[in-house]
């Protein structure tokens, strides 16, 4: 059971709450600094200090190029990846494994099974988007900026992607389940958070808070995979090629990603009823390829069932589980 290989013996609720907290702040706050850093070194050296007195988020998007800009955020992931790992190494005490599957191995074949699905329907659908109605797109190669965003993505986007099922799929979810003891607990809430965290994304200034069912339906999508699979190797897959194929084939000023992308998508979008009837088909048609493919059954005690959690067994308790103190 990929959520009670969590219960190791040193699973104090504190642990996984603090714990929550400190990955996030590594990668939103520390992993933020390279950026900040380079943004206000580039405007004191071009404009002295009291250019940073106007600063703006504008000011801090469009200080480098698109490229540049992409590698210096997505670098943030990278450092909250790697403080993901120390703490789940060496204060949960857990390995690789342990914390993202119930298989004896990562199974990576399972990664790249999900990416390729996606990146396919990503792929055909843009195409089929384009030929559609081709005049709301601008054709925006350029061969030098794209190869250099192409490697940036191909190198950085799954990081990123993977430090939020990371912190969502397996620390959250895990450490949830753990501490209150059933899965539907860890299933919904972190569903439910995973699409409120993207709350402040340009999308949903554009086109509004109806948008949200898109990003917290994402979020039960995700959750049912690994639930469903016991593992978070189909989630990684799913959402490394989602993040990565929007990185590199469409872009638009009210999109989260800013990119040297092959087309830019000039339309002025709104919400309606038809902007959900893709995820009803889409999400639904993915869980019935992957139940079936990895042959899920008992879908009510996989996604809503109790959880028996062992004893705790480091310094503070026992071999009892019953506290020294």
């Amino acid at each position: 059971m990929f959520i009670k290989r969590g219960a190791n013996g040193f699973h104090d609720a504190w642990k996984w709450i603090i714990g929550a907290f400190v990955i996030f702040i590594g990668c939103q706050l520390v992993g933020a600094i390279p950026f900040i850093a380079a943004v206000f070194y580039k405007l004191m050296s071009e404009s002295g200090p009291n250019a940073l007195n106007t600063i703006t988020e504008s000011t801090l998007m469009n200080t480098f190029s698109k490229n540049v800009t992409f590698f210096l955020l997505m670098i943030s992931f990278v450092v909250g990846t790697i403080v993901w790992w120390l703490w789940i190494k060496y204060i949960h005490k857990l390995s690789w494994t342990e914390a993202t599957t119930s298989r004896k191995t990562f199974d990576w074949n399972r990664a790249f099974f999900a990416f390729a699905v996606v990146g396919i329907v990503s792929i055909a659908t843009t195409v089929i988007s384009y030929y559609i109605d081709p005049e709301i797109y601008i054709w925006n190669f350029d061969a030098t900026n794209f190869i250099i965003l192409a490697i940036i993505a191909v190198i950085l986007v799954p990081i990123q992607t993977t430090w939020e099922e990371l912190l969502f799929r397996s620390y959250a979810m895990q450490g949830l389940g753990i501490i209150a003891g059933n899965r539907a607990v860890s299933y919904i809430v972190t569903s439910t958070v995973f699409g409120l965290m993207h709350i402040f994304n340009p999308e949903i200034a554009k086109m509004g808070y109806i948008v949200m069912i898109w990003y917290i339906g994402t979020g039960f999508l995700l959750g049912t995979m690994t639930l469903m699979d016991e593992g978070t190797e189909l989630a990684i897959g799913f959402h490394a090629a989602n993040n990565l194929f929007i990185a590199l084939l469409v872009t638009a000023d009210w999109t989260a990603f800013q990119t040297d992308s092959l087309l830019i998508d000039t339309s002025d979008p709104t919400a309606t009823w038809q902007t959900f009837v893709p995820m009803f088909i889409y999400y639904p048609a993915l869980i019935l390829l992957f139940a079936k493919k990895y042959k899920w059954s008992n879908w009510k005690d996989k996604l809503f069932g109790a959880i028996e959690v062992p004893a705790l067994k480091n310094e503070y308790y026992d071999t009892n589980g019953t506290s020294q103190f």
